[in-house]
């Protein structure tokens, strides 16, 4: 038999594919998107780990900040291990051409820089050294976008803090920048010698400094064992400790972040076009029916009949596959430069048997979820109710066998999303949603039938022609619900989903923010820079605060490191953090909880602590926080607790403290402005050129690298929704192209009872008129509601209602649904009705 039902599927192949067109673009397109995004995932995480010693700088990488380690710890470190010591800090650097300073990214390296991999530099000299001081002038790289901005050129000069510093090349390559800051930053790098640092003057009390150790271990060395020995030497020190096989910690979250979205996007389109194979199969099926009917009715077992058309099914289904997987992994080889560049990592691009294989597996399930159930109905059906079906058509149900295979299909491709996802949270959200999502377009579909059935004869003639339509038997109303319903809620959602980001970074802008922060300043100068800002603005808004970097050491007198806090707080014990003090309360917070202490507190030290810092910490008013500041540990008792307010760009702290908590501990100013938009520019350079550690941050180019971030997410959404948008096209063609036999009858009788091409055609545009609005008005309510889901409880933050966003979708589906039923009415009417109906 198995023989026979291979000769009789492939003696019909040879006719062409006909209606398996649409079946395996729907197919290939989602197979090539969820193996493209696999295999770019599989080539990026190949070249971190290849890459890993480059990326990191070294075999491992310490890291302290504001203070460095002792000289006991460099002295073990030295005796253990070769290491290279930089330095990296934020300072401002001015050209001599009167351009305006420039914030930027200072990292000042020693002579054993990179300890792996090659600084590469264009631009430079022969026998003039990078970083060595030359005719007394210390020698500096710098990143491109610092020439232009300061409109000078390798050669000449450029000053950071009090030092004056030669341009001898321009970065085209510097192999730890992943594994030192990533590649965002708030101005472009310069890179000098750490001999030539003291020289500038910006290290000074309460500067926010970073230092970092690159270590290269001997060959063979066991990494963790290395660890483990200098945690036991200095058990009590703070620093971070990453090594080769987390080089750039955050480029790996990034990529498995991406993975996670983009292969989601990727299934969605799938399950999408699964619809548009389930129409595919039903519309091959129904021009077999007389086939199938005088194969029955020969003699032939519903096995056989089975087999046939499931043999050729699944030889459609290894053409789309096949097709997707070489369209996944051509895109990656393509675009591989682009996405390493993107990225700063040298992608391994190639082909990942895993990733394909996975893509493979879905494509196989996806098609046996939708393929199953049409099949086993058209087989199952009598010889005799096959030849009416072609006017009546029947209904009929699954034996009992194929309904299990069908749900056996949908359990395994639900298992292997979860199994597959690198989040399993969001991955069941996505299976739960969207099996609520089919069984919901199912019902508004069997609604729209039946709200149809109710009111038809009420109307005039073409609008009941419209609903009759919609309800007669083998009507596709159910399946064009299904069908355009998925694909317009993924893109609602995905759409939403970036609206409501963009409307968190307009909220996140308050209507009277700084102009700019200033950083560095130190307490003895706080008069002279208050003196120099207001001779140019006199009526400036300026606010100072004294600030010091404390490392919380203990809660409740308890080790920090021993106390269980929530997740959400465990960066306040990472480190040191800023800290304040004031006699008054706090500009712009809120106390939720305990009042503030008078102005002339002079007791034990007493603490004002965020309210959200408080419950992930699990403390409340009483409690106690021992923070180590400067070397001496301060205990200080949770007087009240604030609501602080982080997007209104003031100056917040976690931690408030009474007056006289640090009496007498060196400190630093944090200041910001606001001033007449004239006299900007004059300000930052009375400061600069007056106070040369004091680092300026302008808030709007702050601001303006938050939205750039931002429109680079939204380019990836919007990419992933036009993946969503072409599978939702395709099934919707699908769903028309199943239906057109059915419409050329219909247009054809009615053409012979006397109706007008007109009068048929506005019926037919009534018709998808109604069924797309309807369709697009549930898939605006479920996508937004999917979206809601998401910012909500995955994202956790703030959703907002996308009502654009829903309008444009409406017309849209409508727009479509009537231009693609307008496609295939037309057509119908163009047949000839004689050929019709003796065909039928």
């Amino acid at each position: 038999m198995r023989t026979k039902a291979f000769r009789l599927a492939f003696r019909e192949l040879r006719g062409g594919f006909g209606g398996f067109r649409v079946f395996i673009a729907c197919l290939a397109l989602g197979v090539a998107a969820i193996a493209a995004v696999g295999g770019t995932a599989e080539a990026i995480r190949t070249g971190l780990e290849a890459d890993g010693r480059k990326m990191l700088g070294g075999d491992l990488s310490i890291a302290a900040i504001h203070r460095d380690i002792s000289p006991d710890a460099r002295g073990w470190l030295e005796a253990h291990a070769e290491v290279s010591r930089s330095v990296r800090m934020r300072a401002m650097a001015r050209g001599t051409a009167g351009a305006a300073p420039v914030l930027i990214e200072l990292k000042a390296v020693d002579g054993r820089y990179p300890l792996y991999g090659a600084l590469r530099l264009t631009g430079t000299r022969p026998g003039r050294p990078a970083f060595a001081r030359i005719d007394g002038v210390w020698g500096a790289a710098v990143g491109p976008r610092l020439l232009r901005r300061l409109g000078v050129a390798p050669g000449e000069r450029i000053r950071i803090g009090d030092a004056a510093f030669e341009i001898r090349g321009a970065i085209a390559g510097e192999p730890d920048r992943l594994g030192d800051g990533g590649l965002v930053g708030f101005g472009p790098r310069v890179l000098i010698s750490t001999e030539s640092l003291a020289d500038t003057g910006l290290i000074r009390p309460g500067s926010l400094v970073r230092f970092r150790y690159l270590v290269r271990l001997a060959r063979g060395a066991d990494p963790d064992a290395w660890r483990r020995a200098l945690g036991e030497a200095f058990p009590d020190a703070v620093w971070r400790i990453r090594d080769r096989r987390s080089g750039s910690p955050a480029t790996g979250r990034l990529v498995r972040r991406a993975e996670i979205f983009m292969s989601l996007i990727g299934l969605a389109a799938l399950l999408i076009g699964g619809v548009g194979i389930g129409n595919a199969v039903g519309h091959h099926l129904g021009g077999r029916m007389q086939t199938i009917a005088t194969l029955k009715c020969l003699g032939a077992s519903s096995r056989l009949v089975f087999g046939v058309y499931l043999i050729q099914i699944l030889t459609m289904a290894a053409i789309g596959i096949g097709a997707g997987l070489a369209l996944g992994v051509a895109a990656p080889l393509l675009a591989g430069e682009a996405i390493s560049a993107a990225l700063g990592v040298f992608g391994r691009f190639g082909i990942y048997p895993a990733a394909l294989a996975l893509a493979a597996a879905y494509g196989v399930l996806t098609t046996l979820l939708f393929s199953l159930w049409p099949l086993a109905c058209a087989c199952r059906t009598p010889g005799a109710v096959l030849f009416r079906d072609a006017v009546v058509p029947g209904r009929v149900v699954p034996r009992p066998l194929h309904a299990a295979a069908v749900a056996a299909s949908a359990a395994l491709l639900a298992g292997l999303v979860l199994a597959s996802a690198g989040d399993r949270r969001l991955a069941l959200w996505f299976v739960g949603g969207a099996a609520v999502s089919f069984l919901l377009f199912r019902l508004i579909g069997f609604s729209l039938e039946r709200g149809a059935a109710a009111i038809h004869r009420r109307r005039t003639p073409t609008l009941r022609l419209a609903l009759a339509n919609l309800h007669r038997p083998g009507a596709p109303t159910a399946t064009v619900v299904v069908s355009m319903g998925l694909s317009l809620t993924a893109l609602v959602a995905i759409a939403s989903i970036e609206g409501t980001l963009r409307d968190r970074l307009a909220d996140s802008l308050p209507a009277r923010a700084p102009d700019f922060y200033f950083l560095d300043l130190q307490s003895d100068q706080a008069a002279r820079f208050e003196d120099a800002v207001r001779g140019v603005a006199r009526d400036a808004e300026l606010v100072r605060v004294p600030m010091l970097r404390g490392r919380i050491t203990a809660i409740n007198g308890a080790p920090a490191a021993g106390v269980e806090i929530r997740p959400s707080a465990r960066w306040l014990l990472r480190g040191d953090r800023g800290i304040t003090w004031s006699a008054e309360p706090v500009e712009g917070a809120r106390l939720v909880d305990g009042p503030w202490w008078p102005p002339d507190y002079r007791g034990p030290p007493l603490v004002s602590l965020s309210a959200n810092a408080a419950f992930g910490l699990g403390v409340a008013l009483g409690d106690s926080l021992t923070v180590n500041v400067l070397g001496r540990e301060i205990t200080a008792r949770i007087a009240n607790l604030r609501e602080v307010r982080w997007r209104s760009l003031r100056m917040n702290f976690v931690m408030v403290f009474s007056p006289g908590a640090f009496a007498g501990a060196p400190h630093m100013q944090l200041a910001t402005l606001r001033a007449p938009p004239g006299s900007l520019h004059r300000i930052e350079r009375a400061v600069t050129d007056r106070f040369t550690n004091v680092t300026v941050i302008r808030v709007t180019e702050m601001l303006a690298l938050v939205e750039e971030m931002v429109a680079r997410l939204g380019a990836l959404i919007r990419a992933a929704a036009a993946i969503a948008l072409v599978a939702g096209v395709l099934v919707l063609a699908s769903a028309a192209a199943a239906g057109h036999r059915r419409r050329v009858h219909d247009a054809v009788v009615l053409k012979v009872l006397g109706a007008s091409r007109g009068r048929i055609l506005r019926a037919y545009a009534i018709e998808h008129g109604l069924l797309g609005l309807a369709t697009a008005a549930a898939a605006a309510g479920i996508g937004s509601l999917v979206a809601w889901a998401v910012v909500r409880f995955v994202m956790e933050t703030e959703w907002s209602f996308q009502p654009g966003i829903a309008l444009a979708t409406a017309a849209g589906a409508t727009l479509l649904t009537l231009v693609f039923g307008f496609l295939g009415t037309w057509r119908a009417l163009g047949e000839k009705a004689a050929v019709v109906l003796r065909n039928a």
